[in-house]
């Protein structure tokens, strides 16, 4: 339990040191699409600019400082990490309580009406909520013109693997239910992973399914620990730790086999998935689950996008006030879900 407050502890200092500059305004999706085709595999890296390097460096500092001084409960912590990401202008958020789903609704202002964007947060699977994740649902929001719904899941140690992803199940049936024929899921960490978990999932019912598109930030696909930047001494992570992600895994499984697809996608089927985009920062552990869950969704004939940013720490998209690169990464993500929403109906 202290490795996991410790990396939280960590975690909310890259939000909460993330105001010194003020959000650019999203840019339109469309006019960032080229090189985004929803239905073809490849992977890109972008180099970090001189501008950001400096600001990366500074941040890392801060964290360091920080490392040595904050205390408090964790999620708590990670709650107030998340939630400094700022809201963009022209979007409302509404608490959604029902007997099978809870979560918020983010809406832009002007919104079109060909699509919903279902978010799943992260935090280890251990923390992380709705409320806290509007920022970053918001970010999305205004760049695609969709609604995104933000969906509280059940977290561990209170429960484990299969709560949340039913969870997500529930929630994406309750959103076809309410009318919504084609749903983009978004998620970050260990939220991306579950994104990946249900896409598998909702790929390989007998159900036509209303899924156009996945979208995952630095996802956790892989429980076991294969990937060899897990535990590479040279890659500097400034946000997780090997041990942070082994206690959450721990908690999570309750004793369940981490290759379990429903914990780990990375062992499920890959094949017959919507088109993926995946982001990635090269100083983060997850590095290689990134590249391991494109290389085999890719072989299984799905088509994905990996993005790898150069000099970027996990989830760096959250850092919005702060980097450019988030400000472009974002922009990107908007670009590959609009398109994937402009592609007619789904068969």
């Amino acid at each position: 339990m202290k490795t996991v407050l410790k990396a939280l502890t960590l975690l909310v200092f890259v939000a909460t040191t993330g105001c010194a500059h003020e959000t650019p305004p999203p840019s339109s999706a469309s006019k960032a699409t080229s090189g985004l085709a929803p239905d073809s595999s490849s992977t890109a890296t972008f180099p970090l600019s001189a501008a950001d390097r400096d600001r990366e460096r500074e941040l890392r500092a801060r964290f360091a400082q920080f490392w040595r001084t904050a205390t408090g409960d964790r999620r708590t912590i990670y709650d107030t990490f998340i939630s400094a990401t700022p809201v963009a202008q022209g979007v409302s958020s509404e608490q959604v309580e029902t007997a099978s789903v809870r979560g918020w609704w983010v809406r832009p202002s002007v919104a079109e009406h060909d699509g919903v964007i279902l978010y799943l947060h992260g935090g280890g699977f251990v923390a992380g909520s709705a409320k806290a994740y509007r920022g970053l649902a918001s970010q999305l929001a205004a760049r695609t013109h969709r609604p995104v719904f933000v969906l509280d899941y059940p977290l561990a140690p209170e429960t484990t693997v299969p709560a949340a992803p039913d969870a997500v199940m529930a929630a994406y049936e309750w959103l076809r239910a309410n009318g919504s024929e084609r749903i983009a899921f978004v998620g970050d960490s260990a939220g991306g992973g579950l994104a990946l978990v249900t896409l598998a999932r909702v790929a390989h019912t007998s159900r036509p399914s209303a899924a156009s598109a996945g979208v995952a930030f630095s996802p956790w696909v892989d429980l076991a620990f294969t990937g060899a930047s897990m535990k590479d001494a040279r890659l500097e992570d400034p946000v997780l730790t090997y041990g942070f992600l082994q206690a959450g895994a721990r908690m999570y499984l309750g004793g369940a086999d981490p290759r379990d697809p429903l914990a780990s996608p990375l062992f499920g089927d890959l094949s017959r998935l919507p088109p993926l985009l995946i982001q990635v920062g090269s100083d983060e552990r997850l590095l290689d689950d990134a590249r391991q869950y494109a290389e085999r969704a890719s072989g299984a004939g799905s088509p994905v996008r990996l993005e790898v940013w150069q000099g970027m720490h996990h989830v760096f998209q959250v850092n919005v006030a702060d980097l450019q690169t988030s400000g472009v990464a974002l922009d990107r993500a908007a670009a590959f879900l609009v398109e994937a929403f402009s592609k007619g109906e789904l068969p």
